[in-house]
């Protein structure tokens, strides 16, 4: 059975080449697609202050990671959670330079880009012009975004685990949630096998018609257009 780890990082801004650093990273493992109830997360101290601005998209300040480890010291255990197995994230090319900076500051080997699985891409692909954040398809299959008040990179795993058994062709869901016992534990959504799935209508807003209609638009002799 294939083996993938999903993950998200947070920082303290968007730009690692103007010393923005990671202060979050979690990752869940899959096998066939499907958590496994594996999970790494780790606060990092970014031995540097966190900008208001970036407080707020996450909730943490720089007060929130005293005591906590900075990277070069569980560097290894991100590595070895990784293994060499695919990586899943959510605008991926972002996380990706975040750890790039990251490794080559610990004197470490960088990311092999090719293992790169976007999701990000994936839905811009399924859903042209509509809006594809993380919370917009949560929304748009229906999975459940009351806790996420806050970014917070062990929570958008999950939900990220949930879109991308959408994105990548759905399964039937079982409405009972595990928890592992441990220090990392964090639901599981479990799956049950029940023959082909059917397939759920997704009826677009007002606002997603609107936003491809003017993706369309915007495309030289579009099919959509012609009679």
């Amino acid at each position: 059975m294939n083996r993938a780890v999903l993950f998200d990082t947070e920082t303290t801004g968007l730009d690692p080449a103007q010393g923005d650093r990671m202060i979050e990273i979690a990752g869940i493992e899959l096998m066939g697609d499907l958590p496994t109830g594996r999970v790494l997360h780790l606060l990092i101290h970014p031995e540097r202050d966190i900008p208001p601005e970036a407080s707020k998209v996450h909730g943490m300040t720089l007060a929130d990671l005293e005591g906590k480890p900075r990277f070069a010291e569980v560097a290894q255990q991100i590595i070895d959670f990784f293994e060499d197995s695919p990586l899943i994230a959510h605008n991926a090319k972002f996380d990706f330079r975040f750890l790039d900076a990251e490794f080559e500051r610990a004197g470490l080997p960088k990311l092999d880009w090719s293992r790169m699985i976007d999701t990000w891409e994936m839905a811009k692909e399924r859903f042209p012009g509509m809006p594809n954040s993380l919370d917009a398809l949560c929304r748009r299959f229906e999975i459940d975004l009351s806790a996420r008040t806050t970014h917070n990179a062990l929570l958008d795993c999950k939900l990220l685990a949930e879109v991308y058994v959408e994105l990548t062709g759905g399964r039937q869901r079982g409405l009972g949630l595990a928890d592992d016992a441990g220090q990392n534990a964090m639901p599981v959504v479990s799956y049950t096998a029940r023959g082909p799935r059917t397939p759920r209508p997704l009826t677009p807003s007002a606002a997603d018609l609107e936003a491809h209609a003017a993706f369309v638009a915007k495309l030289k002799d579009a099919v959509w257009l012609s009679e």
